[in-house]
């Protein structure tokens, strides 16, 4: 079963319980499987080496399902070319190939797969929390969220595994995060909380360079710290990566975000004054300087060249 975002439970009133805050684990499990960033498996705190068969295996098992699977499902799934005799007997070599601590983390029974009861995923802790931000009327400041809950949620799901259900989880949790990450960053900024909105911001758009909601999100918080010329400078980034991988131009609620900033708002930022060792140079897109001409197709705003 394909896991998505958490379903909230009703009481009889029709009132949704609170969901479980995974942060509040008792005590750390004996397995841990860590699939966020790369995969890990680590059995009683020691990092444990197993094959790359292996790696793929209990990433599966982990990513795909929530309980014990039907062997014919891993096998067609993680061998989908293979005549079913041939990956019926890929799978059975996986297993004895691994190492017998590394058999320690799945359950194996002749007819089904499933991780052991003890063993933790950080991909399930995460998509929790994910799920804990997203709930209705819960609150940056009583769940106690903050930069450790942006970096949580700040890691791609197993990066540079190309396999259809790799890349079909790896997509899923991006969108779940991204949601998440956005707000976070805008409860933060309704917080006043700018620094946290920044780093939440960042991380959505890290996560969805192109999605327009987290740069709006990210302009709006370096404009609500008082930076405009942070602000003017993500809008080009934006623009010109829009313009190079999709042709289009940015939209008009997107240029009005910026359409209030003057360039004497740019000038009077720090960053920005002559002579500083830390100022723009010419063909330095990583710090852009200023210039009043447009050319974004939105009017008035200065462009960040």
């Amino acid at each position: 079963m394909n896991e998505g975002v958490m379903e909230t439970g009703r009481s009889h009133e029709g009132r949704p319980h609170d969901l479980r805050d995974p942060r509040a684990e008792a005590s750390p499990s004996r397995v841990r499987l860590e699939l966020l960033g790369g995969f890990s498996l680590l059995i009683g705190g020691t990092l444990v080496a197993v094959p790359p068969a292996s790696e793929r295996l209990l990433a599966f098992v982990a990513t795909y399902c929530r309980g014990a699977v039907p062997r014919a499902l891993v096998a067609a799934r993680l061998w989908p070319d293979a005549p079913e005799r041939c990956a019926y007997a890929n799978l059975r070599s996986t297993l004895s190939r691994m190492c017998s601590i590394g058999r320690t983390a799945l359950d194996v029974t002749s007819y089904t797969v499933c991780l052991a009861q003890d063993a933790s995923v950080d991909l399930r802790r995460s998509r929790a929390l994910a799920a804990l931000v997203l709930a209705p009327g819960s609150s940056t400041r009583d769940r106690g969220f903050g930069v450790e809950t942006v970096t949580e949620l700040s890691a791609d799901l197993l990066p540079g595994w190309y396999e259809d259900w790799a890349v079909q989880e790896a997509e899923a949790w991006r969108y779940l995060r991204t949601h998440a990450l956005g707000t976070l960053a805008e409860d933060f900024i309704a917080s006043r909380r700018y620094a946290e909105a920044v780093i939440a911001a960042h991380a959505a758009v890290r996560a969805d360079p192109l999605r327009e909601s987290s740069c709006a999100t990210l302009i709006r918080a370096h404009l609500a710290e008082g930076n405009a010329a942070q602000a003017l400078r993500e809008f080009d980034r934006y623009v010109r990566r829009l313009r190079a991988e999709m042709g289009l131009e940015p939209p008009p609620r997107l240029c009005r975000l910026i359409a209030g900033v003057r360039p004497s708002d740019v000038r009077s930022d720090p960053r920005n004054v002559p002579g500083r060792a830390d100022r723009s140079r010419p063909g330095d897109e990583r710090s852009p300087s200023v210039t009043g001409n447009t050319g974004h197709g939105c009017g008035a705003p200065p462009r960040v060249v």
